[in-house]
């Protein structure tokens, strides 16, 4: 079977994100003052073969854990589908 990872990962929310801060004082400058606060992240989608959506969700969540996020300061969600040709 193959199966799609749609996968979000952002800083934790203790960790601090410069690039965030400053994209909100921009939009601050072009006067979206309602904006109190931006985390930026990354976005990924990866496609797999798996014999089942279990087996294709220990897959993903092991990629992420060992090269796709760093687990120290970065948290990870994703939404499993599958592809049907």
């Amino acid at each position: 079977m193959e199966f799609q990872a749609k996968i979000n990962v952002t800083l934790k929310d203790s960790v601090l994100d410069p690039q965030g801060k400053a994209v909100t004082h921009a939009l601050h400058a072009l006067h979206y003052e309602s904006v109190s606060d931006v985390r930026i992240g990354k976005y990924m989608e990866v496609r797999l073969e798996a014999e089942s959506a279990v087996k294709a969700t220990e897959l993903v969540h092991g990629m992420c854990e060992e090269l796709l996020t760093n687990p120290v300061i970065e948290k990870y969600s994703f939404e499993l589908v599958e592809v049907v040709s």
